[in-house]
Order: C-alpha cells, then structure tokens, then sequence
C-alpha cells in the first residue's frame, strides 16, 4: 500500500508543481523577451513563451527531492549519489537552454554543452557498462572503461538531440516523452521482480510535470519548451541507464525521431550542409508542411506509434523479440519517409509550394 501512495504522492506533486510554475514561465518569458521569433523556423505567426522548461526542470526536481523522503525501499546503495548526478546534470543543462534561448548558442558550443553534461553523468555514475544481448538474452560482459564513457557520451547526446528536434509541432516532443516516462515507470515499478520502486518514482515525476506542461503545450500550444529540450533528452537518456540499462525500451518508443535525426543528418551530409544546421526537413515539419497532417492529427499520430512500440516492451521480456520489432520498425518508417518524400516531389513537380504552418 505504501508503493501506492509513493506513486501517488510522487505523480501529483510533480504534476501541481509544473501547473504552478505555467504562469511564472509565461511571465517571466513575456518580461524578459524570451521568445520565438515570428516567422522562424517553426512559422509561428506571433512570439511564443519560450521557458517552458522551467515548468518540466521544476516539477520534476521538486517531486523527485521529495521522493527521497519516503520510506520505501532501496535496493541501490549508489543510488544517491546518482540522484545527484542527475539533478547536478539536469540543472546544468537547464540552464545552458536558457543561454541559448536568450543568446543563441551556435552548434558547436551546444556540442560542447552536451558532451559536458554527459560527462557529470558519467562522473555519478551514470554509465552504460553493459546490455542484453538480443541473440542470447545474456548480458555481455563489462566493457572497458575507455568503451563505457564513449557508449554513454554518445547515448545521453543523441537523446538531447532526438528530443531536440521533435520540439517543432505542438504537443510532439512532450507527449512522446510523457509517453517513454510512463513505459519506463512501468518497467521499474511493475516488470521487474522484485519492483524497483524507488527508481521507479523518478520516471513518474518526469511523467507528472510533461502532463503539466502538455496541458498548456498541446496544440493549440500557449508555452514552448525552447532549449529546454536538452533537459528532456538528458532526463530521458539518464533515467533510462538507472533503469537497468533499458535503452531497448527508449529505442522502442522514440525509433521514429530517432531514424528522424539520423536520415537528417545524412541527407544534410549528402548535400553539403551542416547536419547540425535547423531546417523544415523533418518528417515532421514535410507531413505538416504539405498538409498531410493537421498539428493535432500530427501529434496523435506520433503518439499512436511510440505508445504501441512502448507496450510491445511492457508485454515481452525477449530481447529478440525486441529486436526483432526494431528491424520492423525501422523498415516501415523508411517506408514512409520514401512515401512522403515521394508525395513531396509530386507536389513539387505539379507546383504546389509547401503550405505554412503557423502551428508547426
């Protein structure tokens, strides 16, 4: 009963904390100028507030501080001193979004930002030193250290920026991570035998402020994240590996922005741009952009994806399995990123210019 009322107390402080803070970010954003600029890259038709992240980095933290004055049990003696890590990482790269919200960071000092808040994960041990093998269902042994730190920088980086470029449409990048906090919450807190209550509650209060925040930033949205978003990435690619390595089950929800980043990062590459430059070239910004989808049919229909992958994970422990449902995963998305791009060139050839999203 106790597990309950933790689940209970955890969620909804996390959840009236974000509802709160809404108002302050708002305020704060309008008075200081932190915005969106009209016409940008998400065509926004006025400035938006863009300190959201203050709402999602506020409730989570509150709620997990106040986790650890439960009485419930820890199986983990490092655990402390991870949570530290992962408030010390959190809050650092909280307020680096700031910076670059305020002043613009250019992508090699984001690179740099990222790979320095990786590494204060690592420093609290927070590491990848081992996963399941999906063709023996063993773990494999543990890596050298040189391997670990490499595996760990790369894993937490491509999080922030999976989740980076998801925040382009209303409501995409924080239900989809509402979405992969709740399946991990579920692996922790009911899957494993015995439950991993107490490392379940921090994927619960990640969980209780996006619900916060995607009240006011589901489409039509009032608040963005901005550069909060590496926030969201870190909290996600962190509490994944506290989890029990489950990067599977990441992998799983968050396969079609994943696939996203990399096919955008190769076809910027194969054109000679910068593949860490901003543009309208997501399958996101292309389905809204030739309007194949509305913002909020656009939103449920990712959310549709990454939910039905999330649970494949929660009814399965065979790693093959798993793996197998990546590989198809993976096919149907390059299905569809084929079948949009060849949607876009029939409208391109007939002289239909992409729409403008005001909303995107």
């Amino acid at each position: 009963m106790l597990r309950l009322y933790a689940f209970i107390i955890v969620f909804n402080t996390a959840l009236a904390t974000a509802l709160l803070i809404v108002p302050l970010a708002r305020r704060l954003s309008l008075r200081f100028g932190v915005t969106s600029v009209p016409g940008g890259r998400r065509q926004e038709r006025v400035a938006m507030p863009k300190l959201g992240g203050l709402v999602l980095f506020g409730g989570f933290t509150v709620a997990v501080i106040l986790a650890q004055f439960i009485p419930i049990e820890r199986g983990d003696p490092y655990e402390v001193f991870r949570l530290a890590g992962l408030i010390l990482g959190s809050a650092v790269i909280f307020l680096l979004g700031i910076v670059d919200d305020i002043f613009g960071l250019n992508w090699f000092q984001i690179f740099l930002s990222q790979i320095f808040t990786s590494a204060i994960a690592i420093v609290f041990q927070i590491f990848i030193a081992f996963f399941n093998n999906p063709f023996t269902g063993q773990q494999t042994a543990e890596w050298a250290p040189i391997v670990t730190v490499a595996l760990t920088l790369f894993w937490l980086v491509l999080m922030m920026n999976t989740v980076n470029l998801l925040d382009g449409s209303d409501g995409l990048a924080g239900g989809i991570a509402l979405i992969a906090a709740v399946v991990l919450f579920l692996n922790s807190a009911v899957r494993q035998s015995p439950p991993q209550t107490s490392v379940s509650l921090l994927p619960l209060a990640l969980a209780g402020a996006l619900l916060g925040f995607l009240i006011h930033n589901f489409y039509p949205a009032r608040l963005y994240m901005g550069g909060s978003a590496w926030f969201l990435g870190y909290a996600l690619g962190t509490l994944s590996i506290i989890g029990g390595a489950k990067m599977a089950t990441i992998l799983l929800v968050m396969g079609l922005p994943l696939m996203d980043l990399g096919w955008q990062i190769l076809n910027r590459a194969r054109h000679g741009k910068n593949p860490f430059s901003g543009d309208r070239g997501h399958l996101h910004f292309r389905l809204l952009d030739y309007g194949i989808f509305t913002p909020r049919q656009l939103a449920l229909v990712y959310y549709s994806i990454c939910a039905f992958f999330g649970f494949l994970t929660l009814v399965t422990a065979s790693q093959m399995f798993k793996f197998i449902a990546f590989a198809f995963m993976l096919v149907c998305i390059a299905i569809g990123f084929v079948a949009v791009g060849r949607i876009s060139a029939l409208q391109e050839d007939g002289g239909v210019a992409p729409r403008s999203s005001s909303s995107a």
